[in-house]
């Protein structure tokens, strides 16, 4: 007899212990809850030969998209390749994706997980997973169309219906599809008040629109769920939620939830590195002294050996060196780009396409040539999605090309660009006063804080 998940979809060699211990982990992954990986292994260590146990293992690492993962996913793919005699066609799948991304085609990865999700469009780990992927890669299109191609194969009663809304609310919002976004993101929460992808993508409609003080109090009133102790997902949806603050002019509140929610520890996963980096360089570029805040973000950039594996990483390293001063580290940074750029893989897809350009700019500007800044953003502000991120985290490439247009002195472009952004967003105050200040040739005062 067949043995089948809880969604229906084939599992081999599998027993009633490991079975369980894989969907409490992928229930874990999921709701971005504790240690699935921790959960996983000790169904591993009962059952060396569970293929999707390896299987999930290996997706779970690939999640967090930084090299110090990579000797593991290598060690998971050896053992995977043991057992391929034992997998079934779904598993074979995954485990053809997993080797495709340890061999640095992280495109290959992504579409390899899409035959799998055609196949078997109720597997939530392989929809996870290329969700994620989709959006390490830009890939707007993807992030809705995976999940909408699989959607007809669930329903309301299958286990994880909940989380199949939230990432198809992220999808469709990245694709501009706010209203269905947020109708379907809410939905995703009336079913599962804990789904902190679903309020994650919510979140993304408010800023999109621009209405920070309705997402200021739909984030706050739900943090006792989606920001609970065990959450690694909760610095994300604290990072928007400062930025609403930052936005509406609430600088000491932003820079509370960036000290107690975003960055309370000096963690050293490249995904936190990167909402801190992007909150913090956001007060930069409005001239704004965060103390030593910088420092430590710089140092742990410095010493991790991360650079050079995923360029939109590359970014906000290069950010830290040039906030901080350190035009060493960022030289050294810039070269290791440079290099990427002519290599073979998707990291060095990204680079030529949108990555070096956006990382000399910054470089650029951290030694203020900020009419160089200029010259290399402009032919890209438009064009930046190849990278990886969300509309919301590119959005500081834009930004960061209005200041420099405006400390190079470009005044009509700088304003231009501005227009434009309230145009989009005319409820945003911030925008606004930006324009404003731009339009008076006023520079933005240094502010200290706290």
């Amino acid at each position: 007899m067949t043995i089948r998940d809880a969604r229906g979809e084939p599992v081999s060699a599998a027993s009633t212990a490991s079975l369980a211990a894989f969907e409490a982990a992928l229930a874990q992954f999921n709701t971005y809850m504790d240690d699935p990986v921790a959960t996983i292994d000790t169904a591993l260590a009962e059952q060396p030969d569970f293929v999707m146990g390896h299987v999930l293992k290996a997706e779970l690492m690939i999640s967090a998209w930084e090299r110090s993962m990579s000797g593991a996913i290598r060690s998971t793919c050896d053992s995977l390749a043991t057992l391929r005699d034992k997998a079934n066609a779904r598993e074979r799948g995954h485990i053809a994706a997993i080797a495709a991304w340890a061999d640095g085609d992280w495109a290959g990865y992504k579409r390899q997980l899409d035959l799998v999700c055609m196949e078997h469009p109720r597997d939530l780990l392989a929809l996870q997973a290329g969700h994620l992927s989709d959006f390490y890669h830009g890939d707007r299109e993807n992030l809705r169309g995976r999940v909408a191609r699989a959607l007809p194969s669930w329903s309301a009663d299958l286990p994880g219906y909940s989380y199949v809304l939230g990432m198809l609310a992220f999808g469709l919002e990245e694709a501009g599809d706010y209203g269905r976004a947020e109708e379907t993101g809410r939905h995703a929460l009336a079913l599962q008040p804990d789904d902190g992808w679903a309020q994650h993508a919510v979140a993304h409609v408010l800023e999109m629109q621009a209405r920070q003080p309705e997402a200021i109090a739909f984030m706050e009133a739900g943090a006792g769920r989606w920001g609970r102790p065990g959450n690694a997902f909760a610095f994300h949806n604290w990072w928007h939620t400062a930025l609403y603050n930052l936005d509406q002019g609430r600088i000491d509140r932003a820079l509370e939830i960036y000290d107690t929610c975003i960055r309370p520890a000096p963690s050293e996963m490249q995904l936190e590195l990167v909402d801190a980096v992007a909150f913090l360089w956001r007060l930069h570029l409005r001239g704004i002294d965060v103390g030593d805040r910088w420092t430590g973000i710089a140092e742990i950039y410095a010493r991790t050996g991360e650079e050079g594996f995923y360029v939109f990483n590359d970014m906000h390293a290069m950010m830290a060196y040039a906030a901080t001063g350190r035009h060493g580290d960022a030289d050294r940074l810039l070269a290791e780009v440079e290099r990427q750029a002519l290599a073979r893989g998707t990291n060095g897809d990204m680079a030529r396409a949108v990555g070096l350009p956006v990382i000399a700019a910054v470089h650029a500007f951290g030694r203020g040539d900020f009419a160089g800044a200029t010259d290399l953003l402009l032919p890209i502000r438009t064009r930046t999605y190849p990278f990886g991120g969300s509309h919301a985290q590119r959005d500081i490439v834009q930004r960061t090309l209005i200041e420099a247009a405006h400390r190079a002195g470009r005044t009509a472009l700088a304003t231009g660009l501005l227009q434009e952004r309230v145009f989009l967003k005319p409820a945003c105050p911030f925008s606004w006063n930006w324009l404003e200040r731009v339009r008076g040739g006023n520079d933005s005062a240094v502010r200290a804080v706290a």
